[in-house]
């Protein structure tokens, strides 16, 4: 069973430290020691719990898509010349850059704090772990 520490589930959540430990006060996540005997949580808790909690804005377009990776964020940044641009959304504490075609930031009116979904569907997604952690 892999273990979190406070600070690192705190991180992980968007939220503070104190606010993991009332978590394992009230039960709404189980306190455990780590190996160096501080206060730490249940991973798969902690991913459960991070699930359950993680509530992204609803997708404005309403479109049915094949592509279940859809991030709804504001526009924060465009960078753009006569054929390219680069399109940042910050899409709840996730940044998305996009390229794609000048003309194509015109057509779907983009310009900074509106709002825009990201869809992402790619053939690789690569997960890295810590070094020498997840090692079988």
């Amino acid at each position: 069973m892999p273990t979190i520490r406070v600070a690192d589930a705190a991180r992980f959540l968007g939220v503070s430290d104190d606010t993991i430990r009332r978590w394992t006060e009230n039960g709404t996540l189980n306190p455990v020691k780590d190996d160096s005997g501080r206060l730490a949580v249940d991973g798969l808790e902690l991913a459960q719990l991070a699930r359950d909690q993680s509530r992204l804005p609803e997708d404005p377009t309403r479109i049915g898509s094949s592509a279940r990776n859809r991030f709804v964020g504001l526009v924060t940044g465009i960078i753009a010349d006569t054929v390219m641009a680069q399109v940042e959304l910050q899409c709840g504490p996730y940044r998305v850059v996009s390229l794609m075609s000048s003309e194509a930031v015109r057509e779907l009116g983009l310009e900074l704090g509106s709002v825009a979904t990201a869809v992402v569907k790619a053939t690789t997604v690569i997960i890295e772990t810590p070094q020498g952690k997840g090692v079988v």
